[in-house]
């Protein structure tokens, strides 16, 4: 199998995902209704992402030119791949990188998005019997060569400890910045806007602090967060919601709101979901700095960075906590 015939399995998917069959919107309601925070809207967010970015042949075709594997892999390893499901498809980049590889990959689903993915495969089944001795779905991930796993800083421990003898690349708790200048337009304050809310702030490339000037004027922001008020018709965000706006008014702790998102002064770059954390700066250079060499920041959004509104739209090249995850897998 070489690398034309599985650019051209995944540019066949990438179709099959942006199409209407009815089997694909069964699923993706399916697993809407098994996870609620995976809404329809936010399920074709994320597979329209994946296609447009992930899944052209063009950009496949230089991705694979780029790291100059050999046409056929001479020699295939299994690489175990734990993904998370925060958001819907979290985990299809590096399914898409081991696939490319030529290597095997054994899939160990998150629990909270068992249902996408496994659709998928089972139609590169239907095209090609013969995946089903390189794509699978083991209960438990014994016996393979290297291993990539996604998780919490907690879950990052054990996987440390249970991979350690392996060649493996392990992602612990991430989250998105913002800096903001007090200049931004109304438009760039609305893409601002989707990066705080899209899949209700559960990803790990969503804004979850802002960093302002000095007598920064919040009115034009709030008034750009209130296009997701409609979040207050979801139950699971609203109680997230209710709850911290709950610890603010026990602990009189002082707070701002769009009507459906707090907004509070707060170091921490993780903000539960249903708020957002802030901070004043005085130098912005610092600031800059200090995001640069954070280990938890996944993601920096503002001028001379990510593009407002670009967060939630990695490339194929966007590799998750800058770990080139083609580099790892050619070196097996």
């Amino acid at each position: 199998m070489n690398i034309p015939y599985r650019i051209d399995l995944m540019t066949r998917l990438g179709e099959y995902m942006r199409s209407d069959a009815p089997e694909w919107v069964e699923v993706k309601i399916k697993a809407g209704i098994f996870n609620g925070w995976f809404t329809p809207d936010f399920v074709d967010l994320s597979v329209r992402n994946i296609v447009y970015a992930f899944l052209q042949r063009p950009a496949l075709d230089v991705f694979m030119a780029h790291y100059e594997f050999p046409e056929t892999n001479p020699l295939p390893r299994t690489v175990g791949v734990v993904m998370a499901g925060n958001i819907p498809l979290v985990g299809f980049h590096d399914f898409l990188c081991v696939f490319l590889s030529g290597h095997s990959i054994a899939v160990k689903l998150s629990s909270k998005d068992n249902i996408l993915l496994k659709h998928l495969v089972e139609k590169l089944y239907e095209w090609d019997d013969k995946l089903r001795h390189s794509i699978r779905f083991p209960d438990m991930l014994k016996g393979c060569d290297a291993y990539i796993a996604t998780g919490s800083d907690n879950s990052a421990r054990h996987f440390d400890y249970y991979f350690r003898k392996y060649p493996h690349i392990i992602r612990r708790n991430r989250s998105a910045a913002a800096i903001l200048t007090g200049s931004e337009t109304p438009e760039e304050l609305d893409k601002l806007s989707d990066d705080v809310h899209l899949y209700f702030g559960l990803g790990c490339r969503n804004v979850t602090q802002l960093f302002v000037p000095a007598g920064y004027d919040f009115i034009p922001l709030i008034n750009a967060f209130k296009k997701y008020l409609y979040f207050f018709d979801h139950s699971k965000y609203r109680n997230n919601y209710d709850y911290q706006l709950a610890i603010h008014l026990l602990n009189n702790k002082y707070y701002m709101s769009s009507g459906s998102l707090l907004l509070s002064e707060n170091a921490s770059l993780f903000s539960p979901v249903g708020q957002v954390n802030y901070q004043f700066y005085e130098d912005i250079l610092t600031v800059q700095k200090a995001l640069k060499a954070s280990a938890d920041v996944q993601c920096i959004e503002g001028y001379g960075f990510t593009s407002f509104g670009m967060a939630q739209i990695p490339s194929l090249t966007d590799f998750a906590d800058g770990v080139d995850t083609m580099q790892f897998l050619k070196a097996l």
